[in-house]
């Protein structure tokens, strides 16, 4: 519905006025507004993509798609994916709530991806970078056996190719319904960036909301300059599991970016409007002897 029907189609109701509505007084038709889940205050969609999906009510940071956070970081045009083509099978035929592949079929159809992660070269402010970004609405970007195998990759070829690795993450964790293989994952990607550091290369964490469970606990906190986005939610098991433990319920800001700033866990909280430039900075500081690249030359060795 355009807005143009959709204004026609309410002029005769109660007109609601942006920023005080709540969802008991308005109904929020699909496309056209959104409906911040900080403050509840009714944002025009128009309004969110030109502000990267931050609430210019609250500052509330939104999630992003995978497309859409690449778009945020990599210079226009720039970014080249790598392994797109890369699936998730059954190897256990799990069924329990539903079966796995109709699990992944609908994953599929509603994030228009193959996976939870992409990949692929890009260049930042002119830095010539493997960038890897999780799109959680891929099954809460999950880690199952293609997740690590592509974030694997994404390291392997930046040892090959002596570049910076960039990763932007968002997960709720392993990926249940592939057991055991998808617990390999934190060894296994966990290895590569040891490989990567011994390499003498530079790597680069983004945690966005939320980053929890095995994505935390392997590859995710093992840069060697972890930044995190406002109000981002960060841990191994969530609050609700964390409280049940300890019999106590854990303080307002618990498990916040914030929090894990103030606590030493990561090096800065960056709004999302600065992340690019915040990340060719440290690129020019930490990379500044890497041999200047183009994405001219990627898109010819690997395209």
């Amino acid at each position: 519905m355009s807005i143009t029907d959709w204004l026609r189609a309410r002029e005769e109701k109660r007109y609601t006025q942006l920023g005080t509505a709540t969802p008991s007084d308005t109904d929020v038709p699909d496309g056209v507004w959104v409906k911040c889940e900080a403050c509840n205050r009714i944002v025009y969609e128009g309004e969110l993509v030109e502000n990267l999906r931050v609430c210019k009510h609250c500052g509330h940071h939104m999630r992003l798609t995978a497309p859409e956070r690449i778009e945020s970081l990599a210079d226009e045009g720039s970014f080249v994916e790598l392994d797109p083509a890369m699936t998730s099978g059954d190897p256990l035929g799990f069924s329990e709530p539903k079966p796995y592949p109709a699990s992944l079929d609908k994953a599929r159809e509603n994030s228009g991806l193959p996976e939870a992660f992409v990949y692929g070269i890009a260049t930042i402010d002119g830095h010539m970078v493997v960038l890897g970004v999780m799109d959680f609405r891929f099954i809460g970007a999950s880690m199952g056996s293609v997740v690590g195998e592509k974030v694997t990759r994404a390291f392997e070829h930046a040892i090959k190719e002596a570049l910076p690795v960039v990763l932007v993450t968002a997960s709720g964790g392993a990926r249940m319904q592939e057991g055991m293989l998808s617990l390999m994952q934190m060894a296994k990607t966990a290895a590569v960036v040891r490989r990567f550091d011994e390499a003498g290369l530079v790597y680069i964490s983004i945690l966005t909301n939320p980053t929890y469970g095995g994505v935390t606990a392997s590859f995710a906190t093992l840069a060697d300059v972890i930044l995190a986005e406002p109000g981002a939610r960060i841990g191994f098991a969530g609050p609700v599991v964390i409280e049940q433990a300890l019999r106590k319920k854990p303080p307002k800001d618990f498990q916040t970016s914030e929090s894990l700033l103030q606590h030493g866990m990561i090096d800065d909280v960056v709004m999302r409007r600065d992340l690019s430039e915040r990340v060719a900075l440290l690129l020019e500081y930490l990379a500044a002897g890497s041999p200047p690249q183009s994405a001219s030359i990627a898109r010819g060795g690997d395209a």
